[in-house]
């Protein structure tokens, strides 16, 4: 009997050279077009936050759930409605309406700003950052960076995908969970 982690990773599809030559491409839309394979990713997910996030934390309650540009906003609003949280997204520079805070933080080929809408984050509140996938850290990074000038707490940062030896950032603020590790 495979475990729901082997069978997540078995959907996956790796394209080589993607989006530009030398980098390998991990698609996880084979998971989500499967509903038993989406259903498990979300509920892993899930039962990590009630099981481990949440009982470490000291309001032990996760209050918002961030999403970043753009498989985050696949995975999160999901994630957040079975915790009972508000899901607040993360996007690139100009895509929010309205007064939003922003910072800069390096990709894997290049600089980019990520923002969020001011006010939609109060003080104390305690968040999860939801994502596909980690390689760098920059854009996970960057979106903490987003929660704390809002005056929100990072209790954890959680990836279907980390790519090994690849992350040059530790955040020593809360801990990084990948359901599937690759190197």
């Amino acid at each position: 009997m495979m475990s729901d982690v082997e069978y997540l990773r078995s959907l996956l599809t790796e394209y080589a050279d993607f989006p530009k030559p030398g980098i390998g491409f991990l698609d996880i839309f084979p998971i989500l077009r499967n509903p038993l394979a989406f259903e498990s990713l979300i509920t892993h997910f899930v039962h990590h936050i009630l099981s481990q996030t949440i009982p470490k934390s000291v309001l032990k309650k996760v209050d918002i759930v961030v999403g970043l540009d753009a498989r985050g906003f696949l995975l999160g609003p999901i994630i957040a409605l079975r915790l009972g949280a508000a899901f607040v997204p993360v996007r690139k520079k100009g895509k929010l309406p309205g007064p939003c805070v922003s910072v800069s933080y390096e990709k894997e080929y290049g600089v980019d700003v990520f923002e969020m809408q001011s006010g939609v984050i109060q003080r104390g509140q305690n968040v999860v950052v939801v994502d596909d996938l980690i390689a760098t850290g920059g854009s996970a990074k960057a979106a903490g960076q987003l929660v704390e000038m809002q005056g929100g707490t990072v209790l954890e940062y959680l990836f279907l995908i980390e790519i090994m030896m690849s992350r040059d950032w530790q955040y020593d603020k809360a801990p990084i969970y990948s359901i599937i590790q690759y190197s």
